[in-house]
């Protein structure tokens, strides 16, 4: 007969379980299409962190989304600084099998992609009043999105080698050696003067 002790200690052993499940943790190049225009960057991600390199020419050239401390840390690596701005869920990578906000998933077909078979899905997605459809490339042996695209083609996300394995806290620290770009924006503290108060 089932004691009570038996059930909760069963009700939680089934709870790690479906943490241990839910953990996403991979390494993967990513080639988004905004408007026509490319971006390559490599990804390194962990739940609530990720780490984006990015191959275009700019200022900074890595990301680090930090959604547990609620900043994304920019660096400038040629400077070696940084810049602290805040997290904005705007930033998540869609890399759940699930769309936030979806409300309906049609099967379309079947395609290969990068070796994986995958099952393409036309997804209705709604934010407030808005309403958005996507294309998704679901990879069915390791329930991954290898693509997204919005149904009138102005946004596209690709992802390729990607590689399900653990990512090493040290690529979601700062450097030790950058400093915060911030302490440039700041004036010069005033000069403390020596003479009797007036």
């Amino acid at each position: 007969m089932w004691t009570y002790k038996s059930v909760v200690l069963i009700a939680v052993l089934w709870s790690f379980v479906a943490v241990e499940v839910e953990a996403l943790e991979f390494t993967a190049d990513q080639v988004t299409k905004i408007n026509g225009r490319t971006h390559k960057s490599n990804i390194f991600y962990r739940d609530n962190m990720w780490r984006i390199e990015h191959h275009s020419m700019g200022p900074v050239n890595i990301s680090i989304v930090r959604k547990d401390k609620k900043v994304v840390w920019l660096l400038l690596s040629r400077m070696k600084h940084f810049k602290t701005v805040p997290y904005n869920a705007e930033q998540d990578l869609k890399v759940s099998e699930r769309l936030e906000g979806e409300v309906s998933r049609e099967e379309i077909g079947t395609e290969t992609r990068e070796g994986h078979p995958t099952t393409l899905y036309e997804v209705t997605v709604k934010d407030g009043e808005r309403t958005d459809v996507y294309y998704q490339w679901l990879a069915t042996d390791i329930r991954f999105p290898m693509k997204l695209a919005k149904k009138d083609g102005s946004w596209i996300v690709e992802y390729q080698h990607v590689k399900l394995r653990s990512v090493t806290d040290y690529l979601f620290q700062l450097p030790v050696n950058f400093q915060p770009l911030e302490d440039f924006d700041r004036p010069p503290a005033a000069t403390e003067s020596n003479g009797p108060p007036m």
